[in-house]
């Protein structure tokens, strides 16, 4: 397991907020319970936080940059209380049959963060709900990529064939194709795994 993970990169729909379907409202975001918590740990622990995002609905119409915008400075506003800033968030706003290299699983978002943010790919942890957020983060090299149940990530894991989920947790010790280094219950039980390989549970 990797033990200088410096930078988290979250995917936002269903893994740092609920999953709401082409969400352009501000008023529908909501976290998923426990996360500014979560993410207040890693941020005391000095872990670097950023968003990556996908959202085909611009490329496809159904709302615009702005609306996209208005959903993100809400969810900042709902980090705020807890100390919490994402660095920056990255988002793809191409459908998916526009070719773009930003679209995860393509890797241009984290090209462009660790160009903004120095960023290296071996000290990078991705989480995320989707099969594409775990192809993203092992198509860059990232050490530690964990796919949450919340959102789509129950039936991603069952169509990846992971094993059932008993605890908060499950590192994959062995890991075929495709295979996230761990399944989590939700972001909280990932940032619980994540601090526990740094040594940084009881990090203040």
């Amino acid at each position: 397991m990797p033990q200088a993970i410096a930078n988290v990169l979250l995917d936002r729909d269903g893994t740092l907020i609920e999953e709401r379907h082409y969400l352009s409202d501000p008023a529908g975001v909501a976290l998923v319970p426990g996360a500014g918590e979560a993410l207040s740990r890693l941020s005391r622990a000095g872990l670097r936080l950023f968003g990556v995002t996908n959202q085909s609905g611009i490329g496809r119409g159904y709302y615009g940059v702005a609306d996209y915008e208005a959903v993100r400075t809400r969810l900042d506003g709902l980090l705020a209380p807890f100390g919490v800033a994402l660095a920056e968030t990255a988002f793809c706003p191409h459908a998916p049959d526009a070719g773009c290299p930003c679209r995860k699983p393509a890797t241009g978002m984290f090209e462009a963060l660790a160009a903004r943010h120095g960023l290296a790919a071996g000290q990078t942890a991705v989480i995320g709900d989707a099969a594409s957020d775990i192809a993203f983060g092992l198509a860059f090299g990232s050490p530690l990529t964990i796919l949450v149940a919340t959102g789509h990530g129950a039936r991603y894991a069952r169509e990846l064939g992971l094993p059932e989920l008993a605890g908060p947790s499950l590192a994959l010790a062995e890991r075929r194709p495709g295979w996230p280094h761990v399944l989590a219950r939700d972001l909280p039980a990932a940032v619980a795994h994540i601090l526990a390989v740094l040594g940084a549970e009881g990090a203040p």
